[in-house]
């Protein structure tokens, strides 16, 4: 099946390194970060599961669990696990998902039913496609979803970016512009009217078109960036009044 933002992440029963897990059960109500990859003992998936053994405490603060596959088994994985502390110097502390029979990364759809049933006689090049990001929301429904090539190594302080906006988004009726960080300006949402935005923003917003209403981020005391001032305007029945308000740049 072709999985979609929105749509429900497919639950799945499967060994890990740290036992046998339900996915939906080992989630709860945390958001999950899941990563795939194609082979154990290969070198940019290596780097990668280092990298987030280092960045795990970011992710535990944000309440998001993060799993990785690999269309290898268990076993395989422990031996990897060690290899990745060696060149990272850090522990694998999270779970390592064995995907020997190719089912879990059949139920994403990150490998066609026509693939088998056997990881074994299978290399990384086969199981190229097996290089994705999922973001998935307390809620079961896949968030994010990013494929990544087998020569370009994942930017996960991007997942970690996106991560707070969709936890900032599905907080509150914004959105996130371009390049944005967090404690940077945001867009009111399309699905909040002027007159709800009005008592939402009482201070005003910057409004370089109708439909583009920029304040600063909802629960940020300060702004990341570099700080300019603006006119604020009360929306566009309004017209601008005085008084200024923090921009990033």
């Amino acid at each position: 099946m072709s999985l979609r933002i929105g749509d429900a992440a497919p639950d799945f029963t499967a060994n890990t390194t740290q036992g046998e897990i339900s996915f939906h059960q080992w989630l709860g109500d945390s958001w999950g970060v899941l990563f795939s990859h194609p082979k154990d003992f290969t070198p940019v998936c290596s780097t990668e599961l280092g990298y987030l053994a280092k960045l795990k405490p970011e992710f535990d603060k944000r309440d998001a669990k993060v799993i990785a596959l690999s269309v290898d088994p268990v076993e395989n994985h422990r031996k990897w696990s060690k290899d990745i502390e060696d060149i990272q110097g850090s522990p694998v502390t999270y779970p390592l998902i064995g995907d020997p029979t190719l089912a879990v990364s059949k139920l994403y759809d990150m490998l066609p039913n026509s693939a088998g049933e056997t990881a074994d006689g299978r290399t990384a090049a086969d199981n190229h496609t097996v290089r994705n990001v999922y973001i998935i929301g307390p809620d079961k429904r896949v968030k994010l979803s990013i494929a990544y090539p087998m020569s370009t190594g994942r930017n996960l302080d991007e997942v970690l970016r996106v991560l707070d906006s969709l936890q900032l988004t599905s907080a509150v009726r914004v959105s996130t512009p371009v390049q944005w960080e967090p404690g940077e300006d945001v867009i009111i949402a399309g699905s909040v009217s002027n007159e709800e935005a009005r008592k939402l923003y009482p201070e005003g917003w910057e409004e370089p078109k109708p439909y583009i209403r920029i304040v600063p981020q909802p629960g940020r005391d300060g702004v990341r960036g570099k700080t300019g001032k603006r006119p604020v305007s009360k929306g566009p029945t309004d017209g601008m009044s005085a008084g200024t308000v923090p921009l990033t740049f």
